[in-house]
């Protein structure tokens, strides 16, 4: 099966590239500039019509969206490496829905955040941007009451559910949510954030 990933450093492929590393996933990579507009090429627009990164060709057939891309890899590879749950176990069905969490429920607040903090001028707002970080910080201590009973999210080992959820929460930090104040989420980050896989993509 070949595997090529269009990706920029830094951006929201960056976790795609990480889950690649952490499954030792022989693959392409090209890098597609987006401070330039590349993702605007017609070539890559037929690829991915968002004009965003990531995308990932699998056998030429493309898809798009990290989080699609995300569970499609844990789903294909990551059960025989231990890194993804078996389907039909109660774990899968956590997986599923901390990941949907992460992007969904949270990832809609957290932009609220970006674009009342680093929008466009006419949207920034103190205002909004207090009220998003509370609400941040309520679903956050959601996060921080399931890592206070064990160390990962799924129980006591690593998986690419950590992976996920954590470029998200990791990413909110960046801009300004309040991690740092519920300390089981921010120990959970770091040690997330200290994998190789993680040191060597610069997430």
């Amino acid at each position: 099966m070949s595997i090529v990933l269009y990706w920029h450093p830094m951006s929201s492929a960056t976790p795609v590239a990480c889950a690649l590393a952490e499954l030792d996933l022989p693959h392409e990579r090209v890098k597609i500039d987006i401070r330039a507009g590349e993702q605007h090429r017609p070539d890559y627009l037929a690829l991915n019509p968002n004009g965003k990164v990531p995308t990932l060709t699998v056998d030429g057939a493309p898809m798009f969206e990290a989080l699609a891309i995300q569970l499609w890899l844990g789903e294909t590879y990551g059960v025989e490496r231990g890194l993804w749950p078996a389907a039909g176990t109660p774990e899968h069905l956590q997986a599923l829905s901390w990941c949907a969490w992460a992007y969904v429920s949270y990832g809609a607040v957290l932009t609220r955040l970006h674009r009342a903090t680093l929008g466009d001028e006419a949207l920034l707002s103190s205002p909004h941007a207090d009220a998003a970080r509370a609400e941040l910080s309520a679903l956050l201590a959601l996060l921080d009451t399931r890592l206070a009973r064990q160390p990962w999210m799924l129980g006591d080992t690593y998986s690419l559910v950590d992976l996920l959820v954590g470029s998200v929460i990791g990413y909110s930090a960046y801009i300004g949510a309040p991690v740092a104040a519920h300390a089981h989420v921010q120990q959970w980050l770091s040690r997330i954030q200290a994998r190789p896989a993680m040191q060597n993509e610069g997430l």
